[in-house]
C-alpha cells in the first residue's frame, strides 16, 4: 500500500516522546519503519533551585510537537492526519509529579535532574537492600516527607512525566513495568510488596494518612492496551479538531524502554547506550545481581526482565557548548558551513588525537553527578603543565568526559558481577557522526558496539514500535523485534581497539584522581 494510502486510512502508529531538550513525533508506516516527524524544542529550568518544566510547557510543547508532525505529513503525502492504528507516549524517567484529588499539581514537576535526595536515597537503600538512586520517585516522595512538606498529606496520586501526558490523553493513570520501575522498585510485574510494607511502617510515613501503593499508578507489560485517546485527549493533542477518538493507547514507558526497543536490545544478554543530554546504559540481566551498588541501578525491559541500569545524569551539554563555541569561530572566519559539519570535523579530528587524550581531562557536570559523587554542577576541564593540549587531544577529552562516569558505573557491573554483554547498541545524538563515539565506547566498554542506521531516530520510534506490537497479537516483543522489525536493518559494529582501551585507563586515573578538586 502506498504510504498516503497507509496514513490516509489511519494504519500509521505514532510514537511520541519527551526527552530533555526536545520533543519528537514519529509516525511509523507498513514497514514499521519511519514515514514523518514532527519536533519542538524545549529546555527545563532552574527555579527556586529546582530543575523543572511548567504544565503549560508540557502541554505546548505536546501541541507544537504533534502540530509538526501534522505538517510534515500533509507536505510530503498532502493527508492531514485523522487517527492512527495506535500510539503510546514515552518521557524522561523518575522524578516526581505529585497530584491531589483534583488533579491539581502540589508542587513543580522534580525532574531525574535534580539532585536533592541524598538522605532519602540512602536510607530506603539501607531499608530495602536494593539500591534506590537519588532521581526515582520514591525517594522524591521521602525526602519531601523528611522535609516536613506540607503538601506531603493532601497527596492522592504520584506519577511520571509519560504516565501523566497519558492521562491526559486516556484518563487512565497506567504504566509501562519499565517507567513503573523508576519510581518504585518491581518484583514479579508488580510494585515489590515486602518493600512497600517496609515503607509503610517508617514512622514518619504511617502518619501521612495514605497507603503508598493507593498513591502509584497500575502497571502494565509492552503488548497491552492502556485505553484509548478519548475526546478531551483528542482536542488536546489537535486543538483544530481534525483529531479523531479512539485510538488504541499502549503502555506509556520511560525513554530506557523505548532506548532497548528502538535498538533491538529487550532479550537477555544484550544491551544499549543511549547518548543525548544525559547517557545511560542498559544491560538485560541473564541472572540476578549478588550485589547492591549505588551507580547501578535495577529497572526492567518494557517486557519485564530485569536490566542493569548506569545512569548519568550529563553527558553533551557540555560536548554541545564547545562545539558551539568552535562554531561561532567558524562564522566569525566568514567560512560558510553548518554546525552539523563543526561536529562532523570535531569529532573525527579527535581520533586522532592520543589515545589518553595527552592528559587534558574534562568534567561535563552541567548537573550533579551521583554516579561519581558530585553533588552539584561544575562543568570544567583539567591539564598538566605538560599536557599535550592540541585541539584533537581537547575534543577527544570532551567526548571521553560524556562517557566517564558511565564507563566507572560499568567498570563495577564488569569487574564485581561479571556481567559482560554479548552486544551493546548505541543510539542517540551522540553516535550521529558515524564512527566517533561509537569507537571511543567499544575502548571504554571493552566490547563490541553497534550502530543502526536509525541510531538518531531515538525514543520516538521506539515507541512507535511498542504501540505497533500492542497492535501484532504477538506476545513475545524480542521475538517480533527481531523477526519483524531488525531483520534488515543497516548497521555498523565497531570492535575495541587495544590502545584506546589502554589510554581509556590512563584518563580514567586522572578524571577519578581530579573528582574531590
Amino acid at each position: 500500500m502506498e504510504i498516503s494510502e497507509f496514513i490516509k486510512s489511519n494504519k500509521g502508529v505514532l510514537g511520541i516522546e519527551f526527552g530533555s531538550t526536545r520533543i519528537k513525533a514519529c509516525l511509523i508506516g507498513e514497514e514499521l519503519t519511519p514515514v514523518a516527524v514532527g519536533t519542538h524544542s524545549w529546555e527545563n529550568r532552574l527555579e527556586n533551585g529546582v530543575w523543572t518544566y511548567s504544565q503549560q510547557d508540557i502541554i505546548n510543547g505536546l501541541q507544537s510537537c504533534y502540530r509538526d508532525l501534522k505538517n510534515n505529513v500533509q507536505e510530503r503525502y498532502g493527508v492531514t492526519l485523522t487517527g492512527f492504528g495506535g500510539m503510546g507516549v514515552s518521557a524522561m524517567m523518575h522524578g516526581y509529579l505529585a497530584f491531589d484529588e483534583n488533579d491539581e499539581l502540589l508542587v513543580p514537576f522534580r525532574t531525574w535532574r535534580n539532585t536533592m535526595t541524598g538522605q532519602a536515597a540512602a536510607e530506603l537503600t539501607e531499608l530495602f537492600g536494593f539500591n534506590i538512586p537519588e532521581r526515582w520517585s520514591i525517594a522524591h516522595l521521602y525526602q519531601a516527607i523528611l522535609n516536613g512538606e506540607e503538601h506531603i498529606t493532601q497527596l492522592a496520586h504520584l506519577n511520571t512525566l509519560a504516565g501523566y501526558v497519558h492521562f491526559l490523553l486516556t484518563g487512565r493513570r497506567v504504566l509501562g513495568v519499565g517507567d513503573a520501575s523508576g519510581m518504585f522498585p518491581i518484583e514479579n510485574g508488580g510494585y515489590n510488596q515486602d518493600m512497600l510494607k517496609k515503607f509503610m511502617g517508617l514512622e514518619k510515613v504511617s502518619s501521612c494518612g495514605w497507603q503508598l501503593e493507593e498513591l502509584l499508578p497500575d502497571i502494565a507489560v509492552a503488548g497491552q492496551q492502556c485505553g484509548v485517546l478519548t475526546e478531551e485527549g483528542a482536542r488536546l493533542l489537535d486543538p483544530t479538531g481534525d483529531l479523531q477518538s479512539g485510538v488504541p493507547m499502549c503502555p506509556p514507558e520511560g525513554d530506557a524502554g523505548t532506548g532497548m526497543t528502538a535498538t533491538n536490545a529487550v532479550r537477555r544478554g544484550t544491551g544499549n547506550v543511549s547518548a543525548g543530554t544525559s547517557i545511560f546504559s542498559m544491560i538485560v540481566l541473564e541472572k540476578p545481581m549478588k550485589g547492591c551498588y549505588p551507580q547501578i541501578d535495577v529497572v526492567t525491559t518494557p517486557d519485564g526482565a530485569d536490566v542493569a541500569m548506569v545512569h548519568c545524569n550529563n553527558c553533551c551539554g557540555e560536548l554541545d557548548a564547545w562545539v558551539k563555541l568552535f562554531y561561532e569561530f567558524a562564522k566569525l572566519t566568514g567560512k560558510d558551513t553548518d554546525i552539523g559539519q563543526i561536529y562532523e570535523l570535531l569529532y573525527k579530528n579527535a581520533l586522532t588525537g592520543e589515545a589518553d587524550c595527552g592528559s587534558v581531562t574534562a568534567y561535563n557536570f552541567i548537573s550533579g553527578e551521583p554516579v561519581v559523587g558530585v553533588a552539584e554542577g561544575a562543568p570544567a576541564y583539567r591539564r598538566t603543565p605538560d599536557s599535550k593540549m592540541t585541539l584533537a587531544n581537547f575534543i577527544r577529552a570532551q567526548l571521553y568526559g560524556a562517557m566517564a562516569a558511565l564507563k566507572a558505573g560499568n567498570d563495577i557491573l564488569i569487574n564485581k558481577e561479571g556481567v559482560r554483554p554479548r552486544s551493546i547498541t548505541g543510539h542517540g545524538g551522540l553516535f550521529k557522526v558515524r564512527g566517533a563515539a561509537q569507537q571511543i565506547l567499544a575502548d571504554a566498554l571493552g566490547c563490541d558496539v553497534r550502530v543502526m542506521s536509525t541510531a538518531g531516530e531515538g525514543g520516538s520510534w521506539g515507541m512507535a514500535l511498542l504501540a505497533a506490537f500492542m497492535g501484532s497479537g504477538q506476545k513475545d516483543l524480542a521475538q517480533w523485534l527481531e523477526s519483524k522489525v531488525f531483520t534488515e536493518m543497516e548497521s555498523t559494529t565497531l570492535s575495541p581497539d587495544p590502545n584506546g582501551m589502554a589510554g581509556w585507563e590512563s584518563y580514567m586515573k586522572n578524571y577519578l584522581a581530579g573528582i574531590e578538586a
